[in-house]
């Protein structure tokens, strides 16, 4: 029979770790609030990912033929659906407080007489922004109202307008061009965040349970056994953190496969990245990720003070990791900076997979970021807990 005292050291720390999470109502709490609870609320949230018919009170003073058909041009646009056409501005703005339209659409008495003398017909639109997608859907269905409206009647107002009108009729592109998203056939949000998001939650709930671990540790020196063994102190050091990480990645390989193999299935997220390319991923990822936060642990005097500092810093990460504006363009020490914290390249490589259906070869960049900064970080928290408690006075 296998003795307690027979198992490698990191074994032995590798478990009491796993004793330690699971005795912490704390950090369950994170890792059951932040993983589980957060991830499926991003999803719920922007699952519609396309919000179609989205009410809208019109307000027509003009009350004239080209009105009308305005109208009846946005409500026959997929975005939005005219519910409501209303006498004043008073009613329609009633209607928005009360929140049985998202959207009031005004056009002026003097709407088509500015129109047909070739001058700019103002009218404005209000829409609520309280629900991003609503605001989107109906930004996007004035404007596809406003560019056929312009092409139908454009050659019926050359005849009418002036040498002024005639110049910027003139000097407009004869050629109409017609952008399609590669890689987001339907244009929705949620396809474009989600899975930026999903990385991030792995990232910062992680570094938040290595925070609250390490800062109840340092707080109850929990070290104290571990320096009174006779052996090399770079021994120990290297048996903790191999230890703790094996623990980490054993609980985030789980909570991998439920945000990037089951959210994607359940909610029609791309996951066109095979089980493979996500290992292949993932391991450096989480281990670059446990290795960093264990070599900032130095400065973990308390489980709460680095929540907030890494809950501040993450929001961030999206922008930094080149998925919302391109990499190429940023100033060389953002480019630094994103070679430096693990979620930037591992955001940015599974994007490529599961979204643009690359291979392995196309995120090469990437994995060979992710595994230097494994070792890198991995040395470093060697370093730091033989520097931090294997000491006999920890």
């Amino acid at each position: 029979m296998i003795r307690w005292s027979d198992l490698p050291l990191c074994l032995r720390v590798a478990w009491r770790e796993m004793r330690a999470i699971g005795h912490s109502y704390s950090v369950l709490l994170v890792l059951v609030g932040g993983v589980l609870v957060y991830g499926l609320l991003y999803n719920y949230t922007y699952a519609p990912n396309v919000v179609h018919d989205v009410p809208v009170a019109v307000v027509d003073y003009s009350c004239s033929s080209l009105s009308r058909q305005y109208v009846r041009w946005l409500d026959a646009t997929p975005e939005a659906a005219v519910t409501y056409e209303v006498s004043d501005m008073d009613a329609a703005k009633q209607l928005m407080t009360q929140g049985e339209v998202f959207g009031i659409l005004y056009l002026p008495d003097d709407f088509e007489t500015l129109f047909y003398e070739g001058r700019q017909a103002i009218y404005p639109f209000y829409a609520s922004t309280d629900a991003f997608l609503n605001y989107e859907s109906l930004e996007k269905a004035n404007l596809q109202v406003m560019e056929a409206m312009d092409g139908e009647y454009r050659t019926q107002l050359l005849p009418l307008l002036s040498l002024q009108g005639l110049a910027a009729v003139a000097t407009q592109s004869p050629v109409t061009v017609v952008g399609t998203a590669l890689y987001n056939p339907t244009e929705g949000y949620g396809i474009y965040l989600i899975p930026s998001v999903l990385m991030i939650i792995i990232f910062q709930t992680l570094m938040m349970l290595v925070a609250m671990m390490t800062g109840s540790e340092c707080r109850e020196r929990r070290l104290r056994p571990y320096a009174r063994l006779h052996r090399n102190r770079w021994s120990i050091a290297l048996s903790l953190v191999w230890g703790k990480s094996l623990t980490y990645g054993v609980l985030y390989a789980v909570f991998a496969f439920f945000l990037t193999g089951l959210l994607p299935l359940f909610f029609d997220i791309p996951h066109a990245a095979s089980g493979i390319s996500l290992v292949v991923l993932m391991v450096p990822y989480i281990l670059s990720t446990s290795f960093l936060g264990l070599a900032l642990s130095r400065w973990y005097t308390d489980p709460e003070a680095p929540i907030l500092l890494i809950a501040f810093f993450s929001i961030g990460l999206i922008f930094l990791s080149g998925v919302s504006f391109p990499l190429e363009l940023m100033p060389w020490y953002w480019r630094a900076v994103h070679c430096i914290i693990p979620a930037a390249p591992a955001l940015l490589a599974y994007v490529k997979l599961s979204a643009m259906e690359a291979s392995l070869c196309d995120v090469f960049p990437e994995l060979m970021a992710l595994c230097v900064q494994m070792v890198l970080y991995g040395v470093w928290a060697v370093y730091a807990y033989r520097l931090r408690g294997l000491s006999p006075s920890s």
